[in-house]
């Protein structure tokens, strides 16, 4: 039992850093708080507390982890400093060794890591608590917007992929969730709070179930029938994982947006082999087409790598061609970096960095001009979009039912337009071609 009392009055910092995953349980660990009287710390404040939730999918992202660690610490003087997240799982001792960090939580402690904080905060005691991969069971539930118009509901943990370029296993454990029972109570829960649209996440949700015995096609169902609830989207699926009977469903459901996002990597069997990962390319081209012939307007975003090992000219132009051809929306291009303890460190053909640097830049070239095509064919058609508060006098933006991005003129925006579905005919790009200009009617 926690005495709240002792945190009466006190001040948070949060920083994220990675996916949507991390930023739905930092929400989460803010709400614990700020339940127990911690108020989150304005601009320009110095907290009582920074929690710096982490990231370690490729050696860029340590480094802005350990920078973003420097840079809490220095602006929050005297604070109590908790490093949790896929850094703190892998390099728990560096990170602890980092001068002003008080504590480092690794995934098991993510369930309670209120109470480990509370304890350690209390009485000022430096600590780091970590399991290995084996040792990674528990599950966090999270279910939270932050300053977010959407909800992220966390319906699964963990991946038992093992790709040879991935640390992903080692950080965040084997895949695990809750039940279905669970997950429908906090979309309830989502939508008594106003929740209008709710994001599921996870490390690799098509995989749900591996601890409850159901299916991901039965929790989408539960949760379409969840009243209240007017849009859901899914963060991310495996295409061997995306069966033809779950987008048949999404199809024709009540409340699933023709929206996927689709982790491709390389357009190449034989990257994709070396990697381990468990499809090819047709497999790839065959979910892309169906979705396609269910859904004409769906937006699809798809997860590339460049440069990894074993990526030779004719395997690049293989994964280009594959991805020129075929009718997705977005691309979302990272270039490979080396992850020590990785199987992929065997594979002897290296691209240089400035071939990876190149080929980034072909792919989100190609990306830019499918995105722009995309958007264009709805010009002038009318829209649902669920809008998000905006600064006073700035522009208010949405997104529609396929994830157009939209933006309401600063003078057309209404303070009751927040969080509401609101019907606009699409106009022309805006100044930066990022959003589609909006047009209210009548």
């Amino acid at each position: 039992m926690i005495d709240s009392s002792a945190f009466q009055g006190k001040t948070a910092a949060y920083y994220t850093l990675g996916c949507k995953l991390n930023f739905s349980e930092t929400s989460t660990f803010g709400k614990m708080l700020e339940d127990l009287g911690v108020r989150t710390a304005e601009k320009g404040e110095v907290a009582d507390l920074c929690l710096i939730n982490t990231c370690s999918v490729t050696d860029v992202a340590d480094h802005k982890c350990r920078q973003a660690i420097h840079r809490m610490v220095r602006q929050h003087p005297g604070a109590f400093v908790v490093v949790t997240g896929c850094y703190a799982q892998l390099e728990s001792e560096s990170v602890s060794n980092i001068e002003g960090v008080d504590l480092v939580l690794g995934s098991n402690e993510k369930a309670s890591l209120v109470q480990f904080l509370c304890d350690a905060w209390l009485t000022r005691s430096k600590g780091r608590y970590t399991q290995k991969t084996k040792d990674i069971t528990s599950f966090a539930p999270s279910c939270s917007r932050g300053n977010r118009t959407r909800f992220f509901l966390k319906v699964q943990d963990g991946c038992d992929y093992f790709c040879t370029y991935c640390t992903i296993p080692y950080a965040r454990g084997f895949s695990r969730n809750p039940s279905i029972a669970s997950l429908v109570r906090q979309a309830e829960e989502a939508v008594a709070e106003g929740g209008k649209e709710i994001v599921l996440t996870g490390v690799n949700i098509g995989d749900f179930g591996k601890t409850t015995g159901e299916r991901f096609l039965d929790l989408v169902k539960a949760l379409d029938a969840v009243e209240g609830v007017s849009r859901y989207r899914i963060s991310s699926l495996e295409p061997d994982l995306l069966d033809d009977e779950l987008i048949s469903y999404c199809a024709n459901s009540r409340a699933f947006m023709p929206h996927f996002h689709i982790p491709l990597q390389s357009g190449s069997d034989e990257v994709l082999r070396l990697m381990h990962r468990h499809y090819d390319s047709h497999l790839f081209a065959e979910k892309i087409l169906r979705i396609k012939e269910l859904m004409p307007q769906a937006f699809i975003g798809v997860d590339v790598m460049v440069g990894c090992r074993g990526e030779t000219p004719a395997c690049f132009e293989e994964t280009y061609s594959l991805l020129q051809r075929l009718p997705v929306t977005q691309l979302h291009v990272f270039p490979y970096s080396e992850r020590p303890g990785t199987q992929a460190l065997k594979i002897p053909y290296v691209v240089t960095e400035k071939d990876k640097k190149l080929r980034s830049k072909q792919l989100l070239d190609l990306s830019d001009k499918k995105t722009t095509s995309f958007y264009a064919q709805y010009i002038g058609q009318e829209a649902e979009v669920l809008l998000e508060k905006a600064t006073r006098g700035k522009a208010m933006h949405g997104f529609t039912r396929n994830y157009i991005r939209v933006e309401l003129a600063a003078s057309d925006a209404r303070p009751e337009f927040d969080n509401q579905l609101v019907t606009v005919r699409l106009g022309e790009f805006n100044h930066d071609k990022t959003a589609l200009k909006a047009i209210l009617n009548g």
